[in-house]
């Protein structure tokens, strides 16, 4: 039995921050069949702002693991605006993670982590983790992190 993500999310005290405004032509998350893909998102603030900064110039990598762990309550506030109860989600299947760096910097699955075990820690180690690729480049507007993901959802009867 899984556990239930919404409850998960309270029990742990996190705050979710406001889901962003989509930056361009595209819909935040769009369902099709059995699956929920989610775009590109970055880290909110909890007042709405957005985290800035590049791997290995002016952040650390304990910072961009922090940045990447906000991503992912960016992530889950966005399903919830634009989907709905997260109990809906039966699994993580596919995550893509972008780290804004340095060409010196190459740590970037260690940065990931931070969304990875924040999805671990909210749907459980099993539906939480699925498969990954983590890779360095220049992101928008100067943030950290971005990550995109698909998540298997559970069947309506």
């Amino acid at each position: 039995m899984s556990q239930n993500p919404d409850l998960k999310i309270k029990e742990l005290g996190l705050e979710l921050p406001p889901a962003p405004k989509p930056g361009g032509v595209y819909k935040p998350v769009l369902v099709v069949d059995k699956f929920l893909y989610v775009s590109g998102q970055g880290p909110v603030n909890p007042d709405g702002s957005q985290m800035t900064g590049k791997l290995g110039e002016d952040m650390d990598e304990e910072e961009g693991k922090l940045a990447a762990r906000q991503v992912g309550l960016t992530m889950l506030s966005t399903i919830r605006e634009h989907f709905g109860e997260l109990s809906r989600i039966r699994r993580v299947v596919k995550v893509l993670g972008m780290v804004n760096s340095a060409p010196s910097f190459t740590r970037h699955p260690a940065v990931i982590n931070g969304f990875s075990e924040l999805m671990a820690e909210v749907f459980g180690p099993e539906n939480g983790i699925g498969t990954r690729s983590a890779v360095g480049m220049m992101l928008p507007f100067n943030i950290p992190v971005e990550v995109e993901a698909i998540f298997e959802l559970y069947q309506e009867e």
